[in-house]
């Protein structure tokens, strides 16, 4: 299967995330966790790709060198955690998942732009994602934001 790079440069001013009314922002914690591979497992099933199980995840997540939990974005609604953009420090997006119920209402979006202003804070120049080529919904999603492809593998 063909896996395209995408990259979105970060040399212009970038617009300000609009994230829906009930939606608040916070970090990777521990005890956030669970619901971070639960909700990242969950966008696998019908995606493609996959995740470890939960303990081995999280183990391989916080010992790589490139994790940083200030890094890991994620968006909840009152009913729970319905996104997540999760971050290497290289200006490189491991995983992004918006929960089923909340899709297309703008938060994949929003988890981009926020991700994007925080690199581009930080002094990247870029940041880049991997996506399964026939992954339609996703690219378009990706070009929306102003990511375009870069390589395919």
């Amino acid at each position: 299967m063909n896996v395209l790079l995408m990259r979105k440069t970060l040399d212009t001013p970038l617009p300000a995330p609009s994230w829906p009314q009930d939606i608040h922002l916070t970090t990777l914690t521990p005890d956030t966790s669970h619901q971070v591979h639960d909700l990242i497992a969950l966008s696998y099933q019908n995606g493609g790709g996959s995740v470890a199980p939960c303990t081995e995840w999280w183990s391989s997540l916080t010992t790589d060198f490139e994790f940083d939990a200030t890094l890991c974005f994620l968006a909840w609604d009152p009913q729970g955690l319905v996104g997540v953009a999760q971050c290497w420090t290289s200006a490189f997006i491991k995983d992004l998942a918006v929960h089923p119920r909340r899709r297309k209402q703008g938060i994949g979006q929003a988890l981009l732009l926020h991700t994007f202003s925080t690199f581009q804070k930080r002094g990247a120049k870029s940041v880049d994602l991997k996506v399964e080529a026939t992954n339609a919904a996703a690219i378009a999603l990706y070009t929306k934001v102003g990511m375009v492809k870069s390589a395919i593998f």
